[in-house]
């Protein structure tokens, strides 16, 4: 009885041990760990993360919007070459007369590519796809093919505005090109190589390329969608179907596309076209000054921590800069109370502006500030 007494009460008193180390185990389990040191790992929250269906998975919609709008442009030209010299040599004239003299002609053909901005007919294209042409021929998306016009060129920007008439024309939804951020999806339309309408599909590489030595006024879109020749003068646009640059020229070693193209954005372009529309041409501000940037050495001599601003290397006796009081070796810091950050920033700024419009110049001279006031005069006209 004591025997059986005393190993219930064993069994009692280990029963009650152990669940008093299930509890110590559930209030404090670092006393049952080893010897190592505690880590305490702190998990982030879960990032918000974007619906499966909430990004494009096809963007066929924003081709569907921008490719009717978008036309391949042929054009022809009559080149005259001259002829063999061996032919003007006064022997083989004495003997064969003049049956194989003379110049030869023949025709010559390219291909581009154009984007139509209003249903009256009026379309972009570039002006190296048109420079010269007898004829040009304008293919439709939806198979027509009509004859067209140039109405107009700026070889400064290489934009051309060139007009077609036919009933229906479609038109492509203008977008907005100064929010392009890098890294936004762009489709290129146009017909490379001559094969057809094709579309390619990259991102925003960059925003704002110049001084490539391509234009005179450069403010390019780069992109990666492949651009090849045949695609000057197409669409280049974004996710929605909207256009934001004119396809222009690539970068390239092989001559075909490796992935560093480059597009007029829109808003410069639309610009371009509504003043050859008025004008014929595109008016531009000038002042008539030789301009060149600020080395690092050129800045240390003017007290400036970094090189800014535009250095007069030449005036043009009797232009706008000149009767201003400009001077070769002023420094323009400022054009109405904005900072110009080089010569070429401050030339496309002065171009942009209206002639005869006035406005404020702050310049160093001599290591002495000066204000100026210069009224702007028209740019005179690129001779072809």
């Amino acid at each position: 009885m004591k025997l059986r007494n005393l190993i219930g009460f064993l069994f009692q008193s280990l029963f009650v041990g152990l669940l008093a180390a299930v509890a110590l185990f559930l209030i404090k389990p670092e006393l049952f760990r080893g010897n190592g040191a505690v880590v305490e790992v702190h998990e982030a929250a879960p990032a918000p993360r974007p619906a499966v269906a909430s990004g494009p998975v096809s963007y066929a919609d924003a081709v569907d919007r921008a490719a009717p709008a978008v036309v391949n442009i042929y054009t022809a030209k009559v080149v005259t070459e001259p002829g063999n010299p061996l032919f003007n040599d006064p022997l083989f004239r004495y003997f064969f007369g003049d049956r194989f003299s003379g110049a030869r002609k023949r025709l010559q053909t390219s291909l581009g590519s154009g984007v139509i901005l209003s249903p009256q007919g009026y379309l972009l294209t570039n002006h190296h796809v048109v420079k010269g042409a007898d004829q040009i021929q304008v293919l439709l998306a939806d198979g027509r093919g009509l004859a067209a016009e140039v109405v107009g060129s700026d070889p400064d920007t290489d934009l051309a505005v060139l007009r077609i008439e036919a009933d229906d024309l479609p038109s492509i939804v203008i977008g907005d090109s100064e929010a392009l951020r890098v890294g936004d999806v762009v489709l290129a339309i146009g017909n490379p190589f001559g094969v057809g309408q094709t579309v390619t599909q990259g991102i925003v590489s960059a925003t704002g390329r110049n001084q490539l030595g391509l234009n005179t006024f450069e403010n390019f879109i780069q992109t990666d969608a492949a651009i090849n020749p045949g695609n000057s003068g197409g669409a280049l646009v974004n996710a929605f179907g909207e256009l934001v640059g004119i396809n222009t020229a690539i970068f390239s070693r092989s001559g075909g596309s490796q992935g560093i193209g480059f597009a007029i954005p829109v808003s410069l372009a639309r610009g371009v076209m509504e003043q050859i529309i008025e004008h014929g041409r595109v008016v531009r501000g000038w002042l008539g000054i030789e301009a060149q940037d600020l080395t690092p050495a050129l800045a240390e001599s003017f007290g400036l921590d970094r090189p800014r601003g535009m250095l007069i290397a030449g005036v043009l006796r009797g232009g706008p800069a000149d009767r201003a009081g400009l001077e070769p070796g002023d420094l323009v810091l400022e054009i109405d109370g904005k900072p110009v950050a080089n010569a070429r920033d401050a030339m496309n700024r002065i171009a942009q502006t209206p002639p005869g419009s006035r406005v404020g110049l702050s310049i160093l001279r001599g290591g002495q500030p000066l204000q100026l006031e210069a009224r702007i005069g028209q740019r005179p006209q690129m001779r072809p």
